[in-house]
């Protein structure tokens, strides 16, 4: 089981790394949208800023490096951290336990809220990420801190973690994703499959918070948190979408989510259904 563990980290850290590298050029280059500007105040369309939330082996610049400044773009205060990170020295995070992660979480949730002068602030959490929006507010008790959450492929009931073997190994990031599970492990791994210790936690009882609006979006075409359907939370109130309910032919996989316009349309829908708008049909990464 360790061994495969070991694996499954290694695809996602893969991933999320490879997702970096295809993005980076694309928006290095772009002017500043006020994406993390610790000067921003909330503007009354939308009173609540943003905390966006990295996936397993990801950081917070790397994974909204699209969706961060989309976000400002629109208006938002947005902001991002690195979470969960087993040494300051490597730029990955989420590989540590679920709850020291969660506790550094909602520490920058009060920061964000300090700096803008926010009662709450609305989550988007990506992947594991994605759990942790949904994570804190139950587990830790801080609902009344949040407006909205919005959870892109969350493993809220655990994963089987299906293809990642051959998905880090297509990538080519073996070598350098073993030496990092090898030097420091990966508790949050254990934590996030099916029967993992957090996610018994989370799934104990309801999981929606009195209070909170919550959209989950996953993608039929998902091979890293699986089954799909896992992602969702069958309870009243909750938004349950696939993104080929809104765009059949989007091929986007489970890092792609956070790099997809479409994704993007619906996050913002999400946010402010007062104010949505017609999904305009993208494509997003098929990773």
């Amino acid at each position: 089981m360790r061994n495969v563990l070991r694996r499954t980290a290694a695809g996602l850290l893969a991933a999320a790394l490879l997702a970096t590298t295809l993005t980076a050029l694309a928006h290095a280059a772009a002017p500043s949208s006020g994406f993390d500007d610790w000067s921003c105040k909330p503007s009354a369309a939308h009173p609540n800023p943003l905390v966006l939330l990295h996936g397993l082996g990801g950081n917070g610049p790397g994974n909204y490096s699209y969706l961060g400044p989309y976000l400002a773009a629109k208006g938002y205060c947005a902001y991002t951290l690195t979470y969960g990170q087993a040494t300051p020295a490597i730029p990955v995070g989420g590989t540590i336990s679920i709850v020291q992660s969660s506790a550094q979480i909602e520490a920058f949730v009060d920061r964000v809220r300090a700096s803008t002068g926010a009662a709450k602030v609305d989550i988007v959490g990506h992947s594991e990420g994605g759990f942790q929006s949904i994570y804190g507010p139950k587990v830790r008790g801080y609902a009344a801190k949040v407006g909205k959450v919005v959870a892109l492929a969350p493993s809220t009931h655990g994963t089987t973690f299906g293809g990642l073997v051959s998905v880090g190994d297509y990538l080519g990031l073996r070598p350098l994703v073993d030496q990092v599970l090898r030097e420091f492990g990966c508790p949050a791994c254990d934590e996030l499959i099916v029967g993992g210790s957090e996610v018994a936690k989370l799934t104990a009882g309801p999981i929606a918070q009195p209070g909170v609006k919550y959209t989950v979006i996953a993608s039929k075409l998902d091979a890293l948190v699986t089954p799909h359907e896992t992602s969702f939370i069958r309870e009243p109130g909750v938004t349950n979408q696939f993104v080929q309910d809104t765009c059949p032919f989007d091929p986007v996989g489970h890092v792609g989510l956070a790099f997809d316009p479409t994704v993007a349309q619906l996050v913002s829908n999400a946010l402010d259904p007062a104010h949505a708008s017609r999904v305009v049909c993208g494509f997003g990464p098929a990773l």
